[in-house]
């Protein structure tokens, strides 16, 4: 447990939950800010901490659909950091961490963290004044690289400075942790295919206006601005378009825009560019060993993805908001004892972590649990009697291969003779 990802997650809830008839003792269901965009929905959220050996759940909490995110930081610290007992103790979290306060109490609290920088707090003129050249390329490749060519894998680079946070009171002492500046090649390209397509689809519907400029359905100036003001704030391109409407010797108004390149060449200049936030001393972790930290947040991300996927129970009608926070709970075991038993068969197949036989073309994966279970959910029993005991029936070498990784004996199992 020296390292831990924090994160939380929202459950939309349909249906009626009035407030005056829930317990106000447990997660009160309410409105909020839902991951899935539902804002006419009512929801519920759960967070979870996850060890970075095997994304192992050793902390869930369920909370009230109105809880800010940014408030439960200090909550869920306090919480690991008894859990760590006296052994140092990293947390990793996403942007919501990074407040005044939070950063007040982890670094009084001793408690080392890493968390991206907001990016209000990081303006575009710091990225663009970078000087990729002179960034260190990590030695890291994602394992969705791992079987590419290198000159197609994503290449990052770290250069490092500090940052300062200001409280909201003058008397509020300056605190000043490590920066670590990111530039991920992946998110560079994505960033200019999402500019390109947005790019694309305004030119589209501006070309139209153009066209459209004194007819039936635009006659007027008026019409015309208003056109653009709803193009502009749907393509998100305000900043750098510029448009001109003037009018012919017939009083016709007309139309005449353009992207202004250099507004566009400095929004490519910072594509890519992302910064974490860290005390842990630089003797302790470098630049890129920060990054490699971060990098585990994914584990977390994953375990939602299983604690929503497989081992969703919808659809589930509950009256209660007490019965909601216990459901929730009940899936965190759950959770629990699905990733122990990943861990353990991934930890007996040694250091490559991969298997055959999981899939019909018997390629070598890394087993998921949602895999694991799906071949040993397959599992028969032949019920005994009194002279002959119940048995298993294995029908295929996986199951046993599995069963062998869990280091299970079914011969010693003693079963009930009911």
């Amino acid at each position: 447990v020296a390292r831990m990802h924090w994160d939380m997650t929202s459950m939309s809830v349909h249906g009626a939950f009035p407030g005056e008839s829930q317990d106000e003792d447990f997660p009160v269901i309410g409105y909020g800010h839902p991951k899935d965009r539902r804002f006419d929905l009512k929801q519920v959220q759960a967070g979870l901490a996850v060890s970075a050996d095997g994304g192992i759940p050793l902390h869930a909490r369920v909370f009230g659909g109105g809880a800010a995110e940014v408030s439960q930081v200090v909550g869920a610290m306090k919480d690991l950091r008894a859990m760590a007992g006296e052994r140092d103790f990293l947390m990793v979290a996403d942007s919501k961490l990074v407040s005044y306060s939070n950063i007040s109490a982890l670094l009084a609290a001793g408690v080392q963290f890493i968390a991206p920088a907001p990016a209000a707090q990081v303006k575009d003129e710091v990225y663009a004044a970078l000087d990729l050249a002179q960034a260190t390329v990590v030695d890291w490749t994602p394992d969705r690289d791992a079987g590419k060519p290198a000159e197609r894998r994503e290449t990052y680079r770290v250069l490092e400075d500090t940052h300062t946070l200001t409280g909201p009171r003058k008397s509020d002492p300056p605190l000043t942790v490590r920066r670590i500046l990111v530039h991920s090649t992946a998110n560079a390209a994505g960033q200019q295919a999402a500019r390109a397509k947005r790019l694309a689809k305004a030119t589209e519907d501006l070309n139209k206006l153009t066209a459209a400029a004194g007819g039936r359905h635009y006659k007027t100036r008026e019409k015309i601005v208003a056109r653009i003001g709803v193009i502009a704030a749907k393509r998100r391109i305000t900043s750098c378009l510029r448009w001109a409407v003037t009018d012919t010797e017939d009083g016709t108004p007309v139309l005449a825009w353009h992207f202004d390149q250099s507004v566009l060449d400095a929004e490519a200049a910072v594509d890519g560019w992302y910064a974490l936030l860290t005390p842990v001393p630089a003797d302790r972790a470098d630049a890129g060993q920060v990054l490699i930290h971060y990098k585990g947040q994914g584990a977390v991300e994953r375990r939602y993805h299983d604690f929503k996927g497989p081992l969703a129970v919808a659809p589930v009608f509950v009256q209660h908001n007490r019965r909601v926070a216990a459901l929730i709970q009940v899936i965190c075991l759950a959770l629990l004892v699905f990733c122990l038993i990943e861990r353990q068969v991934r930890r007996a197949l040694g250091p490559e972590q991969t298997m055959s036989g999981l899939y019909p073309d018997n390629r070598r994966v890394r087993p998921t649990g949602r895999m694991i279970f799906y071949h040993l959910g397959e599992l028969t029993l032949r019920i005994g009697n009194v002279t002959d005991p119940p048995t298993v029936q294995i029908t295929r070498g996986v199951q046993l291969h599995l069963l062998d990784l869990l280091d299970t004996d079914i011969g010693q199992t003693r079963w009930p003779q009911t």
